[in-house]
């Protein structure tokens, strides 16, 4: 018994990037995968808020509780709650955190397949690249965080430590400061991205970048400074450190993309923008040109020829 295999149509990629959706389609497009990264973001929050908001919550308070006088006479680390629902409402936030951690390759699947078919062979490329490099890079950040933060703790307590004050951290804006310090830093470390991304497309050269490098190491410790917590030179040189040496890795790569492509061998590759460029002098004369011929007068014109009445230039039938 022959089997008749239905060809299948075109996918939804493909319809997309071919321009053959309608406007209604990429409506009901964009529901479905917003539906599906919502669902996805739920069942994360759920596997987060019953099975890792505890332990989350716990290397959280680790960089407090190590250090000496933080804890209590019975082991517990010397933390407060302000209102009855503080604990339960933070133990929410975290839970939505690992939420986005633990469902981010389905959203983040869903948000690029309905971008992707409006890009380019080589966006897509360079977006699998700087998408591949995020996550270290931030990863990188949220750790430099995490030491920053035990440090900077340290500091802190010990300038306001005194016999007559016994000093108590409210759980929550302990946690919001750690938080926000973690994101802070990762966002940071995403800063060679954007250069490379200047180089790629070819707004910025690996020369002009290279010079820039003065306002880049100023603009670097400025940064730090105002994000590190605290006035020791600890935290704001180290993360000062780690930007100035991916901003000059950033360089590196960008010099290489800029040999591959040829960059910086053009005609006028070498005068600037406002410059003249330099006129060839040429010894050698000018011939003088051949002698061109008068020009004939044009014959007039055909007489017309007079139309004929009308009922000679139709026959019976038309």
């Amino acid at each position: 018994m022959a089997l008749a295999l239905r060809k299948r149509g075109p996918s939804k990629f493909q319809q997309a990037a071919d321009g053959s959706m309608t406007l209604i389609e990429h409506v009901r497009d964009l529901r479905n995968r917003l539906f599906r990264a919502s669902l996805a973001i739920v069942v994360g929050f759920g596997v987060g808020i019953t099975l890792l908001a505890q332990p989350v919550l716990h290397v959280l308070q680790q960089p407090y509780c190590d250090l000496p006088n933080s804890r209590l006479a019975d082991g517990r680390c010397n933390f407060v709650q302000l209102g009855p629902a503080d604990l339960f409402l933070l133990n929410l936030k975290i839970g939505l955190w690992i939420g986005l951690i633990v469902a981010a390759p389905i959203w983040l699947y869903q948000l690029w397949a309905f971008i992707a078919p409006g890009l380019h062979k080589h966006e897509r490329r360079y977006a699998y690249i700087f998408t591949g490099l995020a996550a270290p890079l931030f990863a990188a950040g949220a750790v430099l965080a995490y030491f920053v933060t035990s440090k900077g703790l340290e500091f802190l307590l010990n300038v306001t430590n005194s016999e007559e004050i016994t000093t108590t951290l409210d759980i929550t804006r302990y946690i919001s400061f750690v938080t926000n310090l973690i994101l802070l830093f990762g966002v940071a470390f995403e800063f060679p991205l954007l250069v490379l991304m200047l180089n790629f497309v070819g707004i910025a050269s690996a020369k002009r970048l290279l010079s820039w490098w003065r306002v880049a190491v100023f603009v670097f410790f400025a940064f730090s400074a105002v994000v590190t917590p605290t006035p020791d030179p600890f935290g704001m040189t180290a993360l000062a450190i780690c930007l100035c040496a991916l901003y000059f890795a950033a360089v590196g790569v960008a010099f290489i993309n800029d040999k591959r492509r040829g960059r910086g061998k053009e005609v006028y590759a070498g005068i600037g923008d406002d410059e003249v460029s330099p006129l060839e002098f040429d010894p050698e004369p000018v011939e003088a040109g051949q002698r061109v011929d008068a020009t004939a007068p044009v014959a007039a014109p055909d007489p017309i020829a007079a139309p004929a009445p009308i009922d000679r230039r139709y026959d019976d039938m038309t």
